[in-house]
């Protein structure tokens, strides 16, 4: 059976040559449905005219070309900036125009003016915690060097397994602060700076001899404890932020024969274990 809606905007569509906004005022019905009803039939010649826009979109490249910001074509065209935006997104400005960069360094000036306020309460406050938090500490007993380096190693150095047992400590770090810890932790247990084996992980492009004379100097490391470095070889697909004049590799350190250093580490977490859980029980 013929839908006779369907028949009718048809009819206005072939013989009378309307439009689909037309034909909508005329059967009174939605967009699509005016669409689904003329589906496979052509719209009529005169509405194959050029976008209206066209022009438009035509005068804002030649306005890019001649150095023109977003908001100058959308202001000079009278359209939105988000239109022009769309019409002229493939053309950036010249970064040698001097206007454009004018017009960059005011916006970078607006930026700053609106942001440093904010920027100087943020370090203000950042300064002032940071400050509090460093006083609650104040000197580091045996005890708390005994926890404090169990508990770095715990999580940062190797740990035995079910299949490989652990007869030695094996700590690795870039952190200067957190290396001169985990080696007073080693004093305070007897183990000296001359005892440990120290050797570099490190990319193959970094300068490694500046870099082992950096963490000589900067933890009181014997030079002659050093091992070979290990170099890590460069992936082409890897984007490395770490490759400027600070980057100096992670430093490795190896304590021979502290199997029952371990065994006190493995211990103490034990205790804080306990202590944890008898804290969450009670």
């Amino acid at each position: 059976m013929t839908d006779p809606l369907a028949a009718q905007a048809r009819r206005l569509r072939v013989d009378e040559q309307l439009s689909v906004a037309e034909i909508r005022a005329r059967l009174g019905i939605g967009r699509d449905r005016v669409y689904a009803l003329l589906r496979g039939i052509p719209p009529p010649e005169w509405t194959r005219r050029p976008r209206a826009r066209d022009d438009a979109r035509v005068e804002a490249l030649r306005l890019r070309a001649a150095g023109r910001s977003v908001n100058e074509i959308a202001a000079r065209l009278g359209v939105a900036k988000s239109t022009a935006y769309q019409w002229v997104r493939h053309l950036p400005l010249d970064p040698d125009d001097e206007t454009a960069e004018r017009r960059r360094e005011h916006s970078k000036a607006m930026t700053e003016a609106r942001w440093s306020a904010y920027r100087e309460a943020r370090d203000a406050a950042q300064a002032a915690e940071q400050a509090r938090a460093a006083g609650v500490v104040g000197g580091l007993g045996e005890r708390d060097l005994l926890m404090l380096g169990a508990a770095i190693y715990w999580c940062e150095g190797a740990k035995s397994k079910p299949w490989r047992p652990q007869g030695r400590l094996e700590f690795v770090n870039s952190d200067p602060g957190l290396l001169a810890l985990f080696l007073a932790f080693l004093a305070s247990c007897g183990i000296e700076r001359d005892v440990p084996a120290y050797r570099l992980l490190i990319h193959e492009s970094a300068d490694v001899p500046a870099a082992e004379r950096w963490w000589v100097e900067r933890l009181a490391l014997p030079p002659e404890r050093f091992g070979r470095a290990t170099l890590k070889r460069h992936n082409p697909a890897t984007v490395r932020r770490n490759n400027g004049a600070d980057y100096r590799g992670c430093l490795v350190i190896t304590v021979p024969r502290s199997r029952w250093l371990y065994w006190r580490i493995e211990g103490v977490m034990a205790g804080v274990g306990r202590a944890v859980g008898q804290e969450r029980d009670g």
